[in-house]
């Protein structure tokens, strides 16, 4: 599976950002689909996540209310809309693809790795 993330860029604070990643290489509609952060000095952190139909989705506490993650199958895209964002938000955000279906907040469930795109969010 190869996985692009795009969407990211500068932007205000309180300012929104959509993310997209694409998907090939497999049956897109049988990936879970999880979207984490990783800042400069800190670990990746789990953002994201959404299952293989899209009827279930799990958000970190810091994101909840704030982002929605949603999929459209039939063009193989996950996105990630981020509102009301925060200077605290500014990392490389990374996609990935578990084979499970379920989209999780464990890092382990992820088999496959896109090459992120670096959110930066001025006050």
């Amino acid at each position: 599976v190869q996985l692009q993330a795009s969407g990211g860029g500068l932007v205000q604070a309180g300012g929104s950002l959509r993310l997209s990643c694409a998907a090939s290489g497999r049956p897109f509609s049988t990936l879970g689909i999880g979207w984490f952060l990783q800042a400069p000095g800190r670990e990746r952190e789990f953002v994201a996540a959404i299952s293989w139909s899209g009827a279930t989705t799990e958000y970190s506490d810091s994101v909840k209310g704030r982002f929605t993650i949603s999929r459209v199958n039939a063009k193989n895209l996950v996105y990630l809309q981020m509102n009301s964002l925060k200077p605290e938000d500014s990392a490389v955000y990374y996609c990935a693809a578990g084979a499970t279906g379920w989209g999780t907040s464990d890092e382990d469930d992820y088999g496959y790795w896109g090459q992120g795109t670096q959110v930066t969010v001025s006050s």
